[in-house]
């Protein structure tokens, strides 16, 4: 009878911890967003309205307050300018996740091994000169920082298998940033055009655990460029604020949507469907 009841107890512990632990997980979520300054622009949105709660911090703990949630967002530098360089090409990724993988960091970065030991939500994106893409190589070569499509192509496929390791992570990949006409030449801008529609048609598959938000749809809106209009100037390829202010709702949107319903109750771009 003992024996019995001791079954039983053990039976319902194990229940309530799984429930408990599903509970959580179902509420609480640890997100990092891994930028440089293109990224930083859009996570403090429209600075101009002087409101916390039109920044990516403050949307989230708005959110949190509204549902009750326990959403925990961290953001950062990455890579950091020392010692490894202000780089976040298709390269740097592969190098330092890829190449370099491991428990160790690599010239101070975090690794893969070490970011989804603490998060559950990885954001990651690379700043506009990801844009200027150089003619391919008689030979692709994954080990080459020279930014060619052929080289992209490479060193993300790499990437999604190396980010396909960690399936209870879910990663959120930005389309790339492009520029101004007034700073990249037409056939880089159609280059580019080229690597992030391919990016959207071949190289995120569905029902994997990466997804995509496409900045770069939203900076070109079908054209080859970082429209004028939405850039700090017609020759700085950053984002202005109105722009900033826009994009961070519809990064937040996407960000939510693939954490509560795996990315299907929005577009690419954050658009609720």
């Amino acid at each position: 009878m003992r024996l019995g009841i001791f079954f039983i107890s053990g039976v319902l512990s194990v229940f309530l911890i799984t429930s408990c632990m599903q509970a959580k997980d179902k509420n609480d979520a640890n997100i990092i967003f891994l930028h440089h300054s293109t990224g930083e622009v859009i996570m403090n949105g429209n600075t101009d309205l002087k409101n916390d709660a039109i920044t990516l911090p403050g949307l989230f703990k708005s959110y949190n307050k509204k549902l009750n949630k326990k959403y925990s967002f961290k953001e950062t530098d990455f890579p950091k300018s020392e010692p490894y360089g202000w780089k976040n090409y298709p390269y740097d990724y592969y190098n330092i996740w890829v190449k370099n993988a491991g428990n160790q960091p690599f010239l101070t970065e975090p690794t893969l091994e070490m970011l989804t030991k603490d998060y559950d939500v990885i954001v990651f994106k690379h700043c506009f000169p990801v844009s200027n893409i150089q003619p391919d190589e008689s030979s692709p070569d994954i080990d080459s920082e020279l930014r060619s499509i052929a080289n992209y192509k490479l060193q993300y496929e790499a990437l999604r298998e190396k980010l396909h390791e960690f399936s209870d992570v879910k990663f959120i990949v930005f389309t790339g940033a492009v520029q101004v006409k007034a700073n990249i030449t037409e056939e880089e801008a159609l280059r580019a055009k080229s690597f992030f529609t391919w990016v959207k048609e071949n190289w995120d598959q569905p029902d994997d655990n990466i997804y995509l938000w496409d900045l770069y749809e939203l900076q070109t809106e079908g054209g080859i460029y970082f429209k004028d209009e939405y850039a700090r100037k017609a020759t700085n390829s950053h984002p202005n604020r109105e722009f900033a202010g826009r994009s961070v709702k519809l990064l937040f949107n996407r960000i939510i949507d693939v954490i509560e319903k795996n990315g299907t109750g929005t577009s690419l771009t954050g658009e609720m469907n």
